[in-house]
């Protein structure tokens, strides 16, 4: 008993110095209120639900289980949360009023009250309740010998109900496991749409049983039966996910058309037609003159459409230039006919006989911005994607959705793939600070999606691409807007993307695997190190023109095994800009200890080249960054003056894109330390 004691007392002083700031939350709540107490985790720790929830509750709170007994050790006695197995002792008591309807608006609010000797969930729905054992997941705390809860009270719930994540499975297909574990950390971080793009020119991927010649012309064997899929939105069913297929029409087309070039636009030999295997925006595109066209996507939909009990299905609709469209005199003819002066207004058309084909399965259509045009019905839902490439003002496209009166989902400055840095997501909003939208006109702002395209990525790389920067943009798309310390941000990132290694999540892990196959099985701390300052090349400059990598390729090379968001350059830089605000010894340590370790990097990576052909690629960075550091030692150390003619050609060495398909992540920091 005495001992029992004085664990409690060592949690409670544990806790007394905790703020809200030390805390690793991500989503950041709406409102949190720490007290000075703890409430201790022993192996007596149960769970009890009541109220009317949905079953997956249950199985919730089971998972929610597992998993803190995974992170504690200490055998929790209760093995599942069953609704005839009710404990009205348990110390953690769910109370929800209703069962949760996956979709849109629904009420995700929860209150959490952790007191000393009991925790409470109060929730109008179990998704509510859901997100709230998330939360208590996250608050978990420790000393040396014990684990517990500080007690809290939370009051929570989104800013916006559309929090998504979109995967490519058409450039690189994803197996069912890559696609589930996915979803487990979506649900983690509290988003709640899945939108699965499955059909793109390089691949059909989801079984059509009328149409066998989609999958066995069109997927390289490489697709979901109806069985696979159904067995993913169950899943996502279980987590509080929204699934949104996606089958893009009438452009990026090429593989549709593999398997029926009947219905294709091109007027020349119809034997032409194949799947794509490189990237870009390819001119295979369907007749909308051809009631063929039609015919089949009509019974597309209903065998796709029954698999997704949601009301949304995205039609794609972008990127459709028109080229075979103008050069096909009889399609030419049909917009004369029917008074379609534009491509636009021919796609219009195009779209608007879908409607219906999805209106009759209880659907709602949604599709990339371009399909928004004066004639499209205003129930679509507009996807923006364009941005300041495209000509348009970050956010310009969604506000403009908005004003002309249809509801819409922001994915400019939420592409992840494009490799740029988590601060550029974070910062991202889908309703800006100065916005001058009505307060109607924000309302039709549902919110936005993190988009995952797959041309550079294979379910070995996935994760990393992914996370944990998804969980930044998740927290912009729940928590309250102004949530924007950066600092705060990359602090509870950290924690946050080591706690999704145990949901299966894989961008830690997979890194050493890669890493170990450059190195040819040697030691791989110079790789490691060197990784950590390096990123892959930006905005899709790694791939220029779409054809270096085809959708073959391998992708196991250093700049697969780099991230955005550098570690080491990160912490270089708030070492450089110490050292250029206090020059004293303990700064220019800090500084010179970088610069010691690149040099010794460069050695060591020479030294694993002579069996490692791999490592071959990234000498002559690894060689002008050692080259660099050396002087700026001499320099920063008054061994040498400044030469800044050789400092100036060190430095834009180190600025190359030339060398394994990455850049220095360091470069910014080292031409800051240059110029001061």
């Amino acid at each position: 008993m005495k001992y029992s004691l004085i664990l409690l007392f060592v949690a409670f002083i544990s806790n007394a110095q905790i703020k809200k700031e030390q805390l690793d939350l991500m989503p950041w709540p709406q409102n949190i209120n720490l007290s000075d107490g703890t409430f201790a985790l022993s192996k007596n720790f149960k769970v009890n639900i009541t109220g009317n929830p949905n079953p997956r509750i249950f199985t919730g709170a089971t998972n929610f289980l597992r998993r803190l007994d995974g992170r504690t050790g200490l055998f929790f006695q209760q093995g599942f949360v069953t609704k005839i197995n009710q404990d009205p002792t348990a110390e953690l008591q769910i109370n929800c009023v209703q069962s949760g309807k996956i979709g849109l608006y629904e009420d995700e609010s929860y209150q959490l009250d952790i007191q000393s000797n009991k925790i409470t969930i109060n929730a109008t729905s179990d998704l509510g309740a859901l997100h709230a054992l998330e939360t208590l997941l996250q608050l978990l705390q420790n000393n040396s010998t014990s684990y517990y809860f500080p007690t809290a009270k939370i009051t929570d719930l989104p800013r916006f109900t559309w929090r998504g994540l979109m995967i490519d499975v058409a450039r690189h297909f994803q197996p069912i496991d890559v696609i589930k574990r996915n979803l487990d950390a979506m649900a983690a971080v509290k988003m709640n749409v899945f939108h699965w793009h499955l059909t793109d020119d390089q691949g059909w991927r989801i079984q059509i049983k009328k149409h066998p010649k989609l999958t066995d012309l069109a997927s390289d064997g490489l697709f979901y039966t109806q069985e696979e899929i159904k067995s993913v939105v169950k899943y996502a069913n279980d987590r509080g996910i929204l699934v949104v297929p996606e089958i893009d029409v009438p452009g990026h087309a090429s593989a549709i058309l593999t398997a029926y070039p009947e219905i294709g636009s091109k007027i020349t030999a119809i034997s032409t037609n194949k799947i794509e295997r490189n990237a870009g925006i390819f001119n295979p595109t369907l007749d909308p003159s051809n009631p063929k066209t039609y015919q089949l996507l009509s019974e597309i939909f209903d065998e796709v459409c029954p698999l997704f009990p949601g009301d949304y299905f995205h039609i794609g609709g972008d990127e459709n230039e028109g080229k075979d469209w103008d050069s096909n005199p009889k399609i030419q003819e049909f917009k004369k006919k029917n008074k379609l002066v534009t491509n636009h207004d021919l796609q219009t058309h195009f779209t608007m006989q879908l409607v219906p084909m999805l209106k009759k399965h209880g659907k709602q259509l949604m599709g990339w911005e371009e399909i928004m045009t004066k004639d499209m019905s205003k129930n679509a839902i507009i996807h923006s994607w364009k941005g300041p490439n495209e000509g348009l003002p970050v956010g310009q496209s969604v506000a403009n959705a908005a004003k002309n009166g249809y509801k819409t989902v922001l994915s400019n400055g939420f592409y992840i793939d494009l490799m740029q840095s988590v601060n550029d997501h974070y910062l991202n909003d889908p309703i800006p600070q100065n916005s001058t939208l009505t307060a109607e006109e924000k309302a039709r702002i549902l919110g936005g999606e993190a988009t995952m395209w797959t041309e550079l990525v294979s379910p070995m790389t996935l994760d990393s691409r992914i996370w944990p920067r998804t969980a930044a943009i998740a927290e912009r798309l729940w928590s309250n807007q102004d949530v924007v310390d950066l600092n705060s941000m990359h602090k509870r990132l950290k924690n946050v993307s080591f706690r999704l290694e145990e949901l299966g999540i894989t961008h830690i892990r997979n890194k050493a695997v890669l890493l170990r196959n450059i190195a040819n099985n040697q030691e791989i701390k110079a790789l490691e190190d060197f990784s950590n300052i390096c990123e892959p090349l930006k905005i899709y400059s790694r791939n220029k023109g779409g054809t270096e990598y085809q959708m073959y390729s391998p992708l196991t090379l250093f700049a697969d095994a780099c991230a955005p968001d550098a570690s080491d350059a990160l912490d270089f830089e708030a070492a450089v800009n110490l050292y250029l605000k206090t020059k004293n010894a303990n700064n220019q340590l800090l500084v010179s200890s970088f610069l010691r370790k690149w040099i010794a990097i460069n050695t060591d990576l020479v030294n694993l080249s002579s069996n490692a052909p791999l490592v071959q690629p990234i000498l002559p960075l690894s060689k002008s960054l050692s080259d660099l550091s050396q002087q700026l030692l001499l320099v920063i150390e008054n061994k040498q003056t400044p030469n800044a003619v050789l400092l100036n050609d060190l430095i834009k060495q180190c600025n190359s894109k030339d060398h394994a398909d990455v850049e220095l992540a360091v470069y910014t920091s080292l031409k800051k330390l240059i110029g001061a």
